[in-house]
């Protein structure tokens, strides 16, 4: 086997791969990333100190929840409305300790929800709404605060489990007596219709993506009583899947208002299941901990406490602790702003284009918000469509597109082509952005520098690539044209799927079409926002597209499956057609190989090694071309506590979910009268408005 020039001498692959071609820059690992003081960091504690189940001696609840709804017979008493044995988060673990009751937190996003079908594949807007909607068997993202080797989901809907002698099946114990926010009761039914009625159904697409092969090509999960269920894997121990049972893939909704609207209970369409629930319809029962009970178009949803929430404090204290969440319908950027200004409270500052001057009023003496860097693991990534075989119904163009995209020449030309520090630079000054190949981030646990391959900017050999790949200019327009009987022999032009609702993808996008210019490639920009981003990708509806990184890039734990096409809908960019399968590279049959052996194994050691070899596998063969990576930081009101120090704004899931925004509370001489619906609970689904 041959080793790569300037990589660790020493450094062994037991998985083959092809022999690099000579450079005028030749591969070699990536830079260092400049210094960020700034970077927050992290208290690590263990997994067991966070959060337990069992039974209280006594409950609490806000007075004017008592008041006004319990003795008014309007509720049952707080010891009614919780399970048998809830959810206890630990006082150790949060950083301000105990919490009191009041005010609310004010969100500003840039999306608009299209409903609330989560499972049917509705937004809900993003920016926290459905992280708040929306419970999960598993929980994985205050886990960014534990030990990689002690690094296992925290139960959730599912409070306990247990694996077979053999491996093969998981006895997953729910929790026991909970309750939807409209009181109607949470059981197995939940989860076995969001299973064979969404996940499992080929017409029905949850939002983020949740397919079988998400759990396990092969995998099933039948109910044994009102609160288990019992999963069967094909593999043995495959506790990655746990993961996937985390937001967002396995976060079921209330079956006794979603069961009757879908067509196989009723006579609707899929689009009238899915659209069943506007956002108009108010009062969505969920498990968060809040419920939406106003929405105004292009200004405002708010959301109000779940008087059937299933978790406390070790006080009894039912949570949350603030009565309100309010999402401002405004723009990404347009967030950052509002939370620097103080009208906003909250924001996850990720457009790099407001770093300087957010820290400069974060830094000023009467700035109401205070800002906390994490480390790099934002990344942007360009990624190739591979599936020569159907997958999106290409026409003899986007044919030809994707037998250039699996020639290792042209994907060498692009990445050799990329100026990746001028693009770092058009997004911000300093310190911030870092020199990116592509694969794993260099903010999780699982990188290895010296096991990333990288090839150098040098405009010259990837020209000279691009050539090796039979592409020339044969009518002098500066653009390459397809070989004689290809596509016409007209010029390469590219269609690049970006998302149109972040600043970044469009400037990282537009540094991208005048670079690959540059190099003879004609790119054309398709930017859609949203959903309909989602679905020309899902459906493979594009050449290449600009892709910011996911959870298997920043966790690698978590979606591990989506690292390479293992099953027909696992990889983003390398899908089967409806008839057939993923027509594999051979790299990329290693990369299935990794990946399934890295799932199956529950050996710390070998994990690690695995993904060295992922790593380097993956960016000798220019699988995904990094773009660029940068920190994150959170915005946050200077007057709420319960922040935990050096969250990340993305690593197992977003920042929303991170801080634990149930357990955040504000000390009641900072509390403000931000309360749009004061001392009022959620009423019936359907109804307009909360209880009064």
């Amino acid at each position: 086997m041959r080793k790569l020039h300037s990589i660790a001498a020493g450094l062994a692959l037991s998985v083959s791969i092809p022999a690099l071609t000579a450079f005028a820059s030749e591969p070699t690992i990536p830079p260092g990333p400049a210094t960020f003081p700034a970077e927050g960091k992290i208290h690590y504690v263990a997994r067991d100190s966070i959060l337990e189940f069992k039974a209280l001696p006594e409950y609490h609840e806000p007075d004017w929840v008592t008041e006004k709804y319990v003795k008014t017979g309007k509720l049952p008493p707080v010891k009614d409305r919780l399970p048998k044995e809830p959810l206890v988060f630990k006082t150790a673990n949060m950083p301000d300790g105990i919490g009191v009751y009041g005010d609310t937190m004010r969100h500003v996003i840039g999306g608009r929800p299209e409903g609330w079908n989560y499972g049917a594949g509705q937004t809900q807007g993003w920016g926290g709404i459905d992280i708040a909607l929306s419970e999960c068997l598993t929980r994985t993202a205050p886990l960014f605060q534990v030990d990689a080797k002690d690094t296992e989901p925290l139960p959730n809907l599912a409070k306990s489990w247990e694996w077979s002698k053999d491996g093969h099946k998981l006895t997953m114990h729910l929790i026991e007596g909970a309750k939807w926010s409209d009181g109607a009761p949470f059981n197995a039914d939940d989860l076995m219709f969001y299973w064979e009625d969404e996940v499992l159904d080929p017409n029905v697409s949850p939002l983020n993506g949740a397919t079988q092969e998400t759990f396990g090509v092969g995998t099933t999960l039948k109910k044994i009583d009102d609160y288990t269920v019992e999963w069967t894997f094909k593999e043995a121990f495959p506790k990655q899947y746990l993961y996937a049972m985390a937001y967002g893939t396995f976060c079921p909704g209330p079956s006794h208002i979603l069961k009757p609207k879908h067509p196989k209970y009723s006579k609707n369409t899929y689009d009238q299941f899915k659209n069943a629930f506007p956002p108009e319809f108010m009062n969505m029962p969920v498990m968060g901990a809040w419920v939406p009970v106003e929405y105004r178009p292009d200004d405002i949803i708010v959301m109000r406490r779940n008087p059937y929430y299933w978790k406390v404090d070790e006080k009894g204290n039912q949570l949350p602790y603030l009565n309100e969440l309010q999402y401002k319908l405004s723009t990404w950027a347009d967030r950052d702003v509002q939370a620097v200004a103080g009208s906003g409270d909250f924001s996850n500052l990720e457009q790099p284009e407001n770093f300087v001057a957010s820290l400069k009023r974060a830094a000023e003496k009467n700035a109401p918000a205070r800002l906390a860097f994490g480390p790099r693991l934002i990344g942007y990534n360009l990624r190739f469509n591979f599936s020569a075989n159907g997958w999106g119904n290409p026409d003899e163009r986007g044919q030809a597109l994707r037998e250039l995209n699996r020639n290792e020449d042209f994907r060498k030309a692009v990445t050799m082509a990329l100026d990746r520090k001028a693009l770092g630079d058009s997004l911000v000054k300093g310190p911030f952005t870092a020199i990116y190949p592509g694969g794993f981030s260099s903010g999780t646990s699982f990188y290895d520098r010296k096991s990333t391959v990288y090839y150098p900017f040098d405009l010259t050999g990837a020209k000279a690539e691009l050539a090796k790949a039979g592409l020339k200019d044969t009518d002098g327009d500066g653009f390459v044209n397809f070989p004689a009987g290809t596509a016409g022999g007209k010029n390469v032009e590219i269609v690049m799927l970006v998302n149109n609702d972040y600043t970044t993808d469009k400037s990282l996008a537009e540094g991208v079409v005048a670079q690959m210019e540059k190099l003879g490639l004609r790119i054309v920009i398709n930017g859609v926002n949203g959903t309909q981003r989602d679905a020309a990708e899902y459906s493979g509806r594009f050449d290449w597209l600009i892709r910011r990184n996911d959870t298997e890039l920043t966790s690698v734990v978590q979606n591990t499956e989506q690292l390479a096409p293992v099953g027909p809908k696992t990889s983003w960019n390398h899908r089967a057609p409806e008839s057939g399968e993923v027509d594999l590279m051979p790299f990329e049959k290693d990369l299935v190989d990794i990946v399934n052996k890295f799932v199956s194994t529950q050996d710390n050691d070998e994990r690690a090694s695995l993904m060295k070899k992922f790593q380097e596998i993956s960016t000798a063969n220019v699988y995904n071309v990094g773009l660029t990576e940068y920190p994150g930081a959170l915005i946050v009101n200077k007057r709420f506590s319960n922040i935990p120090q050096g969250t990340p704004i993305f690593m197992f899931n977003w920042a929303e979910d991170s801080i634990v925004r149930e357990r955040v509370f504000v000390k009641a001489d900072k509390q403000a009268k931000y309360e749009l619906f004061p001392q009022e609970l959620p009423g019936k689904p359907g109804d307009k408005g909360p209880m009064d």
